[in-house]
């Protein structure tokens, strides 16, 4: 059976997003189809719609989601239809290197359904990452459902799917934040601010917020920040070296990716310190610092890739934490929009005025 549904897709790079009516396939071997309930509109969505991951257009966008599964293929067990579901793109393959070193978190062939969505004339379409969510109905390979409680709210738990996952666990998992440690953050969008909950959450006692926009800096601080550094008005290394004793954080996270952000957060950490690159950078942007620095500071340089979450360890947890008010999850949705209002919340996302806007189905 074919499903006729609507879908937001990206025809070409930089042209405006567009409703159209999606095709979607009843589910196959180790596939699930997902009733959407909530989509958090990510800033990778808008690097699709950009161009700047693959010009593999047209995309069909989304993938922060939350949804019910509706149907399965005839192998699948772990979910069932009825099951409330957090979408994830890291659907472990249970065979590969890391998998067989017990380190699923770094699986190297993650799946996605092997059966293609498609526009009415045929076009197939590329689903942001493997999922596609902006969209009433998505097809997913089973294991990119992760089990959820279906008694909090979607459009919280959703952003768990991908940038409230990637700044807690760059903070929790990559940067390895413990009981009493310093923490910088560089860069208060919605991963940034969700590494300040999650430094807040692993018991830092110093968490630094940086950027250059007031609003973004006393919103850091409901989340967790202890301080905030306006990087427009001083240099963010001097003072994070300022609020930490001179010696300058134990972590630090740079929640922009870019060269100019990574260098201070190399230079405002403590010897020995860790660097976390969780910000997405653009293909064509290079780095340059002295090796002797590199060699001459010791401690750890990162790139946190989804957090280093594993979805089936980690959505339970977080979401458990949530419920328990531990974890504000709705602090980061800005905004509840309809299917059709996803390029104004593109345009939104521009100008800093969202953590997130949320699309409801």
């Amino acid at each position: 059976m074919i499903h006729k549904v609507k879908g937001v897709v990206a025809r070409s790079k930089g042209a405006p997003v567009t409703l159209e009516t999606i095709l979607v396939p009843d589910p196959g071997p180790g596939e699930a189809l997902v009733d959407i309930l909530t989509s958090g509109v990510c800033h990778t969505d808008l690097h699709y719609k950009l161009g700047g991951i693959s010009d593999d257009f047209p995309f069909l966008l989304g993938h922060e989601a939350t949804g019910v599964v509706s149907a399965v293929g005839p192998d699948v067990t772990d979910v069932a239809p009825g099951d409330r579901v957090v979408l994830n793109w890291r659907a472990v393959c249970g065979d590969c290197r890391a998998c067989n070193r017990g380190q699923a978190q770094y699986c190297f062939n993650t799946r996605n359904a092997t059966q293609k969505m498609t526009l009415e004339d045929g076009t197939e379409l590329s689903a942001a990452l493997g999922i596609g969510a902006f969209i009433e109905k998505t097809l997913v390979a089973a294991g990119q459902c992760t089990k959820v409680d279906s008694d909090a709210d979607a459009a919280a738990i959703g952003l768990l799917g991908c940038g409230v996952m990637a700044g807690l666990g760059a903070a929790i998992n990559t940067g390895g934040v413990k009981r009493g440690d310093t923490v910088a953050v560089i860069g208060c969008g919605g991963v940034g601010m969700a590494a300040i909950a999650g430094a807040a959450l692993a018991g830092a006692t110093t968490v630094i917020a940086v950027d250059i926009d007031a609003k973004k800096l006393e919103r850091a601080k409901e989340l967790g920040a202890t301080h905030t550094v306006d990087s427009s008005a001083s240099d963010p290394v001097e003072k994070i070296r300022e609020l930490t004793g001179g010696f300058g954080a134990d972590v630090v996270i740079d929640a922009v990716g870019r060269p100019e952000t990574y260098k201070q957060a190399f230079y405002a950490r403590d010897l020995a310190g860790t660097v976390v690159l969780v910000g997405v950078p653009t293909p064509e942007m290079t780095l340059e610092l002295p090796l002797l620095d590199v060699f001459g500071r010791g401690g750890s340089l990162k790139s946190s890739w989804y957090g280093d979450c594993l979805p089936s360890r980690d959505f339970p947890m977080l979401i458990s934490l949530y419920k328990q008010g531990k974890l504000d999850l709705d602090a980061f949705v800005t905004e509840r929009i309809t299917i059709d209002q996803v390029e104004e919340a593109f345009e939104k996302m521009h100008s800093g005025s969202v953590l997130r806007s949320v699309v409801e189905l």
